[in-house]
C-alpha cells in the first residue's frame, strides 16, 4: 500500500501517519518527492486498514499494491521518478540521458581524453570502471584506488558527473565519496548484502540485470536497496542469457516499456555490453530511444583495439559523434530531448 499526503501535510501530520502504521505492525518508508511525499507500507494490510487511513488527518489517498514489491511499483497514478545527478542533469525527465566513457580506467590520460570527447559530442555522465569483475582471474581487474583518484580528476575537468561500479559492501563508502552513481553490475543484481549497502547511502545507484533475471527478479532486487533507504534507483536492461551466441547478450528491448509499466523507476540499457560488437551498438541505441528509455550507458574509448578490457565493444569517438547526431534526430521525434552537458556548461 502506498499513502500519498496532503501537499499541506505538516511534519506532525506525517510522524502520526507513520506510528499508524507501526501500530498496525506494519513498516513505513517515508519518500520525499519535488511535488509530493510518499509513504510506502512494507506488509501486509488489511482493507480495514487501507479504509482507516483514507480518512486519517494529512492523507490525501491510499494506494493499494498488489505487487510483492511495494516501493518501486508504479501503483495508480504513481508519478514517474525523476533522479537528480550532478548539477544539471536529470534522469527520467523529459529528456534522455547519454552515459558515455571507456569499459575501464586504464590510465589518467585515457579518460581523461576520453571524457572531454564525450562531452563535445553530448554525454551527460561519464562512465568508467575502476573495479573490474571478470570472467578470468588473468584479466584485467582495474586500477582500483588509482583509478578512482583518475576519475575524480576527470570529473573536475570535464565537469561531468561520474557513474563507476561499486562491487563489495565494504567498498561502498569510498567509492561513493568518488560516484554520482553507483552501478550495481550484472554479476551483483542479487548480491544483497551489497544492495542493502547501497541503499544506506544517499547515492543514486544504477541497477544491471542479472543475465538470468526475470524482470521480477530484477525488480525485486531495486526493492532492497529501496527498503534499505534509497529511493533513487535506476534500472538499466543489459541484455540476458539466451540460445544466440553471435552477440555477448541478447539485449531484451522489451524490458524497458514492461519496467516502465510496472514501475515508476527511470530505464537505462547498455547496448555495448548486451551486443559485444561496436556495430551494432548505434542500431541497438536509436530502438532504445525509440522504445522509451531515459538513458543509455555507452563504451567509448580512444583506441578501441588497444583496449585493456571490451575493445570490440567500444566506439571510437568519432564513431561516438556520429552516433550522438543520428540518436538527437531520434529523440526529438520521439519528444525525449538530449540535454547535452556541452550546451548545459555553455
Amino acid at each position: 500500500m502506498i499513502i500519498v499526503a496532503k501537499a499541506d501535510s505538516k511534519e506532525s501530520d506525517l510522524e502520526n501517519i507513520e506510528e499508524r502504521i507501526r501500530l498496525e505492525g506494519l513498516k513505513p518508508h517515508r519518500i520525499v518527492g519535488e511535488n509530493s511525499t510518499i509513504i510506502g507500507v512494507i506488509g501486509t494490510c488489511s482493507p480495514d486498514f487501507r479504509e482507516q487511513m483514507s480518512v486519517f488527518k494529512g492523507v490525501g489517498r491510499v494506494i493499494p499494491i498488489d505487487k510483492s514489491y511495494k516501493l518501486a511499483a508504479r501503483g495508480d497514478g504513481r508519478p514517474s521518478t525523476e533522479i537528480q545527478v550532478g548539477k544539471d542533469t536529470i534522469v527520467g525527465g523529459d529528456s534522455f540521458v547519454m552515459m558515455a566513457g571507456p569499459c575501464t580506467v586504464e590510465s589518467r590520460e585515457q579518460l581523461i581524453s576520453t571524457a572531454q570527447a564525450v562531452k563535445r559530442a553530448g554525454a551527460t555522465v561519464l562512465r568508467g570502471g575502476a573495479y573490474k569483475p571478470r570472467s578470468s582471474p588473468y584479466s584485467f581487474q582495474g586500477l582500483a584506488e588509482t583509478g578512482l583518484l583518475s576519475l575524480e580528476e576527470a570529473k573536475i575537468i570535464s565537469g561531468l558527473p561520474v557513474i563507476t561500479e561499486v562491487m563489495e559492501p565494504g567498498l561502498v563508502e569510498h567509492v561513493a565519496r568518488c560516484a554520482d552513481i553507483l552501478q550495481i553490475g550484472a554479476r551483483n543484481c542479487q548480491n544483497f548484502p551489497l544492495l542493502n549497502a547501497v541503499g544506506q547511502t544517499d547515492r543514486p545507484v544504477m541497477l544491471k540485470r542479472g543475465a538470468s533475471c526475470t524482470t521480477e527478479e530484477w525488480i525485486m532486487s531495486a526493492e532492497y536497496i529501496m527498503s534499505a533507504g534509497n529511493p533513487r534507483v535506476m534500472m538499466c536492461e543489459r541484455g540476458i542469457r539466451t540460445f544466440e551466441d553471435y552477440t555477448r547478450n541478447t539485449l531484451d528491448l522489451s524490458a524497458i516499456p514492461i519496467i516502465k509499466r510496472l514501475t515508476h523507476l527511470p530505464v537505462i540499457f547498455d547496448p555495448s555490453h548486451a551486443t559485444g560488437k561496436w556495430h551494432l551498438v548505434k542500431s541497438l541505441t536509436l530502438a532504445g530511444i525509440a522504445a522509451g528509455a531515459d538513458g543509455a550507458l555507452v563504451e567509448v574509448h580512444p583506441a578501441p583495439d588497444l583496449a585493456l578490457c571490451d575493445g570490440p565493444q567500444s566506439l571510437t569517438f568519432e564513431n561516438f559523434a556520429d552516433l550522438m547526431e543520428r540518436a538527437a534526430r531520434v529523440a526529438e521525434a520521439v519528444d525525449r530531448p538530449i540535454r547535452s552537458a556541452a550546451a548545459v556548461a555553455a
